[in-house]
């Protein structure tokens, strides 16, 4: 138990948040590149720079230079064990970024000096709120012009209801940053620069920031501003307490530039020294104790075609508790049955390794031949039981989706049921449709993209696509007399789910009032009875 809870300890899981663009898998792979993961990072947007991100795996993320699935990498770092969950920062795919959370410790909140705390950033800090998820805020870009510090403190505590703490301190003036300044070592780091778009380590110069020498070197307009702002801090800032911070009442707050690696290594050996080691889970029998020996896991991700020689399908799982060994047999409490673990991978994005051994906080892959959903637990058979239940998302945007090729009608239906499972779409069926036709239903429009795109990419299926005029969909419980007989629905389009369960499309929250209110035997709901929701 001792081994094991100092194992436990060394672990550290993560999530970045971010708006799109905040430079999410930029910082990301200067994680790695500090972690010797990787010895050259590729800038998603760099002209300069050859090679695409690690964690842009999808052949649409290289073209576009976007995230749109999250990506698990690991690598470790002054003895952790570090745990990183990529997720995609644009808004159409929050739902896997949600879900992903689900399997996170903590979270590192990215926010661009000059745009400040954007909507995407408040969307996703009040997920982890609501989850007591503690946040780190890593403020970006400090190689541009941007807003002060002080104005980003004042924003987060008032648009975001919490306090932040600096950590450090940027060393310039308006917006012209050499460096920064750590206020528990009292000591300045200076950064050399160079033209090779960060795809290196950088090396740095470390002092005291009353050192005659830095004064000179920093001159003295700067050096003044400095020691002014660190009075200012010490005088009227709050103190650090590391309860608030794990109760999600206070971030500590770092500066840096993830395109320059200015300042991501002292983030990086700051954030691993303070984040939390994994946390119990709460399941259907109580807490569960990571340092328990029996081993317990929950699938948080499905993803299809990593590596599309093979047509390979991987669950992720987040271990929970106990020790995972290779071979090892466990109950899947969604199957009733006991299943063998016998293909865990551990991964650097696409770059797969077979492990013989995980802890809790790991994320490991297995091999899925199609029994696992998301939200599915992994649990001993001698005390059976499920963890939370994972949310289920209203989608907002809908088609109508069939092959243009009937004779691929097999490999339509395989993507579609695969990709169903991802979570990437929701599917409904209407009963007087063509087999081959599907209703789909997305929270953002680039997710029918993403859809067309791997279709004819990894299934060899093109589509043709009606987008429909209905944006909100409303789940119906009651007697299916009742259903079956409901009145004012001919604006409206009924459909089932992939249980089975009536759903009805219509044009907006007006309509949804009048057919309830002539309908008082049905009720209405906005995501399924049996369900979970942030």
């Amino acid at each position: 138990m001792e081994d094991l809870q100092l194992t436990i300890n060394k672990r550290r899981t993560f999530a970045i948040i971010s708006h799109p663009d905040a430079g999410k898998t930029t910082l990301t792979e200067k994680l790695l590149l500090y972690g010797g993961a990787i010895r050259l990072a590729g800038s998603v947007k760099s002209r300069k720079a050859a090679k695409h991100a690690v964690s842009d795996w999808m052949e649409i993320e290289k073209q576009r230079g976007i995230s749109v699935t999250s990506s698990v990498l690991q690598f470790d770092y002054d003895g952790y064990r570090v745990n990183i969950l990529d997720t995609p920062g644009h808004q159409d795919f929050s739902e896997d970024t949600y879900r992903t959370l689900m399997a996170a410790d903590s979270a590192v909140m990215l926010i661009d000096v000059a745009k400040g705390v954007e909507d995407q950033t408040k969307k996703l800090f009040h997920v982890c709120r609501q989850r007591r998820i503690p946040v780190f805020t890593f403020v970006n870009k400090l190689d541009r012009y941007g807003k002060s510090p002080f104005e980003l403190m004042e924003e987060i505590e008032q648009v975001l209801g919490i306090r932040a703490y600096p950590m450090n301190w940027p060393v310039g003036i308006d917006g012209s940053y050499v460096g920064v300044y750590n206020r528990q070592e009292a000591q300045v780091e200076l950064f050399a620069k160079d033209g090779a778009h960060g795809q290196s380590v950088l090396p740095s110069t470390m002092g005291s920031v009353s050192d005659p020498a830095f004064r000179e070197l920093l001159g003295e307009t700067v050096h003044a501003a400095l020691i002014e702002d660190i009075e200012l801090l010490d005088m009227a800032g709050d103190a650090f307490d590391y309860e608030q911070v794990a109760a999600g009442e206070l971030t500590p707050m770092f500066f840096g530039s993830a395109m320059t690696n200015f300042g991501v290594r002292p983030f990086l050996e700051a954030f691993l020294k303070l984040a939390p080691a994994p946390v119990p889970r709460t399941s259907s029998v109580g807490e569960v104790n990571p340092a328990s020996e029996d081993f317990s896991a929950f699938v948080f991700k499905i993803q299809a075609n990593m590596n599309p020689a093979h047509r390979d399908r991987l669950a992720f799982i987040r271990i929970c508790s106990g020790k995972f060994t290779r071979g090892m047999s466990v109950y899947h409490a969604q199957s009733g049955k006991n299943i063998k673990l016998s293909q865990p991978q551990q991964f650097l994005a696409q770059e797969r390794t077979i492990i013989d051994e995980a802890y809790p906080g790991d994320i490991i892959g297995l091999f899925d031949p199609g029994i696992f959903g998301i939200g599915d637990t992994l649990c001993p058979e001698n005390t059976k039981f499920t963890f939370q239940d994972f949310p289920v998302f209203p989608p907002e945007q809908f088609a109508k989706v069939q092959p243009k090729d009937t004779m691929k009608r097999k490999q339509f239906v395989k993507g579609m049921t695969q990709l169903t499972q991802e979570g990437a779409v929701q599917v409904f069926r209407q009963s007087d449709f063509a087999s081959e036709a599907f209703i789909i239903g997305v929270v953002g429009s680039l997710q029918f993209e993403v859809l067309e795109y791997r279709l004819k990419n990894e299934y060899g299926v093109e589509l043709i696509m009606d987008r429909l005029s209905f944006s909100v969909a409303r789940w119906l419980v009651g007697d299916e007399a009742a259903i079956k007989s409901m009145k004012s629905i001919d604006s409206g389009m009924m459909i089932r789910d992939i249980k089975d369960r009536p759903v009805l499309l219509l044009s907006n929250e007006w309509a949804i009032r009048w057919v309830s209110e002539r309908n008082p035997g049905v009720e209405f709901l906005e995501i399924p009875q049996d369900s979970a929701s942030f």
